[in-house]
């Protein structure tokens, strides 16, 4: 379903969500902008590069509470009463979803999906329709989307893609969720002529070829990589690292977890369990009970993060755990480039 949707009309769109959902959209801090629930539709405008933040944490919040617990004595003996806390029920609607965000949404299914599905996030997930914009101009000088499989206006994790064409938006309903968003305020949405669609067609194809960092052959890293498990070379390129985990968490892809029982008293027991984001940077994320850790150093802590991205997540799920947004290379304080390890990987003994 391709429709057009005037700017002006834009902020009514909004206005007639806001009531009935919770709305995020990015808005400015100072020079920075990220996710933000929206109260007034008026504050909202699509003209921005792109967020330091990535909306993940939308659907995947950096901290959740799975249950409460406490004891209580009865007239026999103590219990625990456990209570599970649930996601609310409010569906969310987030605007101005960049292409290599959105297909983030599309690799976490596979991670939270399958045999073992995540309720947690699956509710948030859900009830989320994600309005994406695509890119007419790389929106970070790292950007390197197609090297990875993706594009300025990849579709991918969507349900909604929206194409600027200066007083007005190509609006393209990808799901029955995108359906149903634009028919809150359908009267807003005329139908798109060929023109639009031809328009909106150039766009896309002109942005892709401004982008400025690539990686060729970039097929050749998940084999090189099995035989470098062992090599000097990660100790070279995580000399400078940090282990401060930026890269990771302000990775759209980034997943691994840990759960944690905060306990608020000890008499009566009273606390909850909470799950929060981790790293595969931190030195104790893979630290055994024995006190032994697989990965003891920052070169390690490096290779697992390459080998995750590039090799494990392509052997199992046949695409690489990276949109190719560049925020890793752009905010890393050392300056490590993940464009730079990966050619010098796929180069590797050549």
């Amino acid at each position: 379903m391709d429709k057009i949707l005037a700017k002006k009309d834009f902020p009514q769109w909004l206005k007639k969500l806001v009531g009935s959902h919770t709305v995020y959209a990015p808005l400015p801090e100072g020079d920075i902008w990220n996710y933000k629930v929206v109260s007034d539709s008026a504050d909202v405008n699509l003209d921005f590069l792109t967020t330091t933040v990535p909306p993940k944490g939308i659907i995947f919040p950096q901290r959740e509470v799975f249950l409460e617990f406490q004891t209580s004595s009865g007239e026999k003996d103590e219990t625990i009463e456990v209570k599970e806390v649930l996601p609310e029920d409010r569906p969310v609607a987030v605007f101005g979803v960049r292409p290599c965000d959105g297909k983030s949404f599309f690799l976490q299914d596979k991670v939270f999906g399958g045999d073992f599905e995540d309720p947690y996030y699956w509710k948030r997930r859900n009830l989320t329709t994600l309005v994406g914009l695509a890119c007419s101009t790389p929106p970070s000088p790292n950007c390197f989307c197609t090297s990875v499989g993706g594009s300025p206006h990849s579709k991918e994790g969507l349900d909604i893609l929206l194409t600027d064409l200066g007083d007005h938006y190509f609006v393209e309903s990808l799901t029955p969720k995108g359906d149903k968003l634009i028919g809150e305020a359908k009267t807003l949405f005329p139908q798109a002529k060929p023109k639009d669609k031809k328009e909106a067609a150039g766009i896309h194809a002109e942005a892709a070829k401004k982008l400025s960092r690539q990686i060729k052959n970039l097929d050749k890293v998940p084999d090189k990589l099995k035989g470098m498990f062992d090599s000097p070379f990660w100790d070279e390129e995580a000399m400078s690292c940090l282990r401060c985990g930026i890269c990771t968490y302000l990775c759209p892809t980034c997943h691994c977890f840990d759960l944690n029982d905060e306990v608020a008293s000890s008499s009566p027991l009273k606390g909850k369990r909470v799950r929060t984001w981790d790293t595969c940077q931190f030195p104790d994320y893979s630290m055994h009970s024995s006190g032994h850790n697989p990965r003891p150093n920052k070169a390690s802590r490096l290779r697992q993060r390459m080998y995750h991205k590039f090799r494990y997540f392509v052997d199992i799920h046949k695409n690489y755990q990276c949109t190719g947004c560049g925020r890793c290379v752009s905010l890393c304080p050392v300056g490590i480039d993940i464009i730079k390890v990966l050619e010098k990987v796929r180069d590797y003994g050549s």
